[in-house]
C-alpha cells in the first residue's frame, strides 16, 4: 500500500513514545523521502502506569499550535482516532491563552520529546543515498 493512501493532508496523526503522545496535523506527504511534513498541535503526557490513557485526562497537556513545523519519518506515526483527540482539543480550547513563558515551556517540552525520540530510534533518522529512511518497519515494535 502506498503511503499516500494511508496519510492525507489535514489528518491528525500521533507519535507515541514513553507515555507521551505528540498530535500533529499532516501538511504534506513527502513520499519519495518517506517523510511527513507536520504541524504539531499538542503533546499529551499520561502517567506511565496508566493502563488506558484514553479513559482519563492526561497529567499534562502542552499547546504547540503556535510553534514550528517538523519534517519527520512517516513510519513513526499512526493516524489518530477521533475519539482520542476530541476531548484533548476541548481541553486546549477551554484553557486560557498561554502566557509567553508558558508557550516557551510548551515548546521546551516538544524539544525534549524530539530529543528522546531521536535517541530512541536513531536508525529511523539515518539516511541512505536516496534519502529514504533505512528502517521501513514499525519502530515501536523494536
Amino acid at each position: 500500500m502506498e503511503v499516500s493512501q494511508v496519510f492525507q493532508p489535514y489528518q491528525i496523526v500521533c507519535l507515541e513514545h514513553l507515555g507521551r503522545y505528540l498530535y500533529a496535523e499532516v501538511i504534506q506527504i513527502v513520499e519519495n523521502r518517506g517523510m511527513l511534513w507536520i504541524r504539531p498541535l499538542m503533546l499529551a503526557v499520561w502517567p506511565s502506569d496508566t493502563r488506558d490513557p484514553f479513559q482519563e485526562s492526561p497529567r499534562s497537556l502542552y499547546d504547540l499550535r503556535e510553534g514550528a513545523d517538523l519534517v519527520w519519518p512517516i513510519h513513526l506515526f499512526r493516524l489518530a482516532v477521533d475519539t482520542e483527540v476530541i476531548s484533548l482539543f476541548a481541553q486546549l480550547e477551554n484553557s486560557a491563552s498561554p502566557a509567553p513563558e508558558t508557550a516557551k515551556m510548551n515548546h521546551q517540552q516538544l524539544r525534549g520529546f524530539v530529543q528522546q525520540v531521536w535517541h530512541a530510534y536513531p536508525h529511523v533518522f539515518q539516511k541512505i543515498g536516496n534519502g529514504v529512511p533505512t528502517e521501513q518497519g514499525d519502530p515501536q515494535a523494536d
